[in-house]
């Protein structure tokens, strides 16, 4: 039976979002306005939690959300270093079959890894780590309901469940492929708004089975659930190649 995130936590989740999208937008502006070229290092976390007033979890996030625009890098012992962006970079329209294929091989390196992430986050986590998962999955929602895009969202609820397994190479692979690591937002990027939003919803209902075994610190029913999430995604990837080749669905 599913239950529903606490009212306390939503309210939370929201001030942090609202904390997490300003960070991220003075984060944008600076570099927008060549404060930080291509190459420059941008002030350390630390720095960054006093300049903000927000704590070392906001500040992840709001670089997460730039380096999955491709805007910045992490580099391990190094800091956080802004790219250079191609001037006539743009989305393409429609969908790039290439770029299909190369998802579908994400989602399959995802699979046993985060599988396996999962369980350990459920045997592992602790209280403040079983929060920030709440966080980001209300966020999620948070998305949804304003019709936004949930790549930023989702790619942090992955984050940490990962951080939750207390290994950090879970959490080293997830930010080393960035935003490839969700490509589902790309897939859906043309559709319509009622599919986009009832896909949308789907991806929540498979995140919130995750979220609560692992709240439970039921070991087999977050494998379990997390496998038929990513097992799922692969599946509506097979169909949109199949789609696209005017084949008919088994």
């Amino acid at each position: 039976m599913v239950t529903d995130v606490p009212e306390q936590q939503k309210q939370r989740s929201k001030s942090s979002g609202s904390l997490v999208s300003r960070v991220s937008l003075s984060l944008r502006n600076a570099i927008a306005s060549g404060q930080y070229g291509p190459g420059d290092r941008l002030p350390s976390e630390i720095e960054m939690t006093e300049t903000h007033g927000v704590s070392r979890t906001v500040v992840r996030e709001a670089v997460t959300a730039l380096r999955c625009d491709g805007l910045v890098e992490v580099r391990q012992g190094a800091g956080i270093f802004v790219l250079k962006r191609e001037k006539d970079a743009s989305p393409t329209p429609g969908i790039d079959r290439a770029r299909l294929s190369s998802d579908l091989e994400v989602l399959e390196i995802r699979t046993p890894l985060e599988i396996e992430a999962a369980g350990l986050a459920a045997l592992r986590r602790s209280p403040s780590q079983e929060e920030a998962i709440y966080d980001c999955h209300a966020r999620l929602l948070q998305c949804i309901e304003e019709n936004r895009s949930i790549r930023e969202a989702d790619l942090a609820l992955h984050l940490a469940i990962a951080a939750a397994t207390n290994n950090p190479l879970f959490t080293q692979f997830l930010e080393l492929h960035g935003q490839a690591v969700i490509p589902q937002s790309r897939v859906v990027s043309e559709t319509g708004e009622n599919d986009q939003t009832a896909y949308r919803r789907l991806i929540h209902k498979e995140h919130e089975a995750i979220v609560i075994a692992i709240s439970d610190r039921n070991e087999q029913a977050a494998k379990l659930a997390m496998q038929a999430h990513l097992r799922g995604s692969q599946h509506r990837y097979r169909d949109m190649m199949r789609d696209m080749r005017g084949i008919a669905h088994s």
